[in-house]
């Protein structure tokens, strides 16, 4: 049996698990912000369904042996998010849950942004947003030339797509006819200067990656269904199209005072707040606005 398929075999595939899980990371966001004294609450929330589905169902990884050189990879270009991640390889054996509870002191290899010296299961030390997709297209030429079939997957943030760099890369990977690339945008609505489409507007973000050369799927990145009918309809690694996933998802999606808020970006919960916050998250996601109407 090969690592991957041993991997495999310990990961739980079932929705309601894999909804569990988009609630662990959320609840841990919270216990580390705390340890911390602030955190990117939002940012994280609104990925929390996508790394869930992505590791604990889809990801060619084993957390026996992080280098393993058939392992998929993963780069997090919206590096912020790395709170939300740090508990999930944890969870899945690639460090004991102990090693969080000093985020972000003095000494610890945890920070706000991953460091992949220091931290098993981390494919790139991010930190200045916009350089995530350019490192995953590398990774995904290496691959090539070393004449291996994994894939290089790349979460970025819609706010760092004002970034340049993202479309140098993204002309690349076409050019280059990278099928073993896949880019998933959060689609959140949001960055920390304001809505993107105020800022500056990326949409439309499908028509734009498709003249790029991409193979672009759009879909609801909280519906883990979708979710996990999107991840397992990935062609292969190999010549052809690089694969985009444009996911709609709502920033501080858990929270509702914090969903679409510009207030949550960065912050800290204390006292009855954090309480609140811990209790509605626990209980579950609630129905959109809009999917009341």
């Amino acid at each position: 049996m090969n690592a991957q398929s041993h991997h495999a075999d310990r990961r739980n595939f079932s929705v309601a698990h894999l909804a569990d899980r988009a609630k662990f990371i959320r609840l841990e966001t919270l216990r580390l912000t705390r340890i911390a004294g602030a955190g990117h609450y939002s940012s994280t929330f609104s990925a929390a369904e996508l790394f869930s589905a992505l590791y604990y169902a889809h990801l060619r990884i084993d957390p026996t042996n992080p280098k393993w050189e058939d392992r998929d990879r993963f780069v997090l270009s919206k590096g912020h998010a790395a709170i939300g991640l740090y508990p999930v390889l944890a969870d899945l054996g690639f460090y004991p849950p102990s090693k969080l509870d000093d985020f972000t002191r003095l000494g610890s290899a945890f920070g706000d942004h991953p460091d992949m010296k220091k931290i098993p299961g981390i494919d790139f030390s991010s930190g200045s947003l916009g350089h995530g997709l350019s490192v995953a297209l590398g990774m995904a030429l290496a691959g090539r030339v070393a004449g291996r079939d994994y894939r290089t997957y790349c979460m970025l943030g819609d706010g760092e797509l004002n970034e340049g760099q993202i479309w140098e890369a993204a002309m690349a990977a076409g050019h280059f006819k990278l099928q073993g690339l896949v880019g998933i945008v959060d689609r959140n609505q949001l960055s920390i200067d304001g809505p993107t489409e105020k800022v500056m507007s990326v949409e439309p973000l499908d028509d734009r990656f498709r003249s790029f050369g991409w193979e672009v799927t759009r879909i609801d990145g909280h519906d883990l269904p979708t979710i996990l009918e999107t991840l397992g309809a990935l062609k292969p690694a190999g010549e052809g199209k690089p694969q985009m996933i444009i996911a709609d998802t709502i920033k501080g999606r858990g929270v509702k005072y914090m969903e679409l808020s510009l207030d949550w970006h960065v912050g800290n919960l204390v006292g009855a707040d954090y309480d609140d916050a811990w209790s509605e998250i626990e209980a579950g996601l609630q129905p959109l606005e809009t999917e009341k109407a």
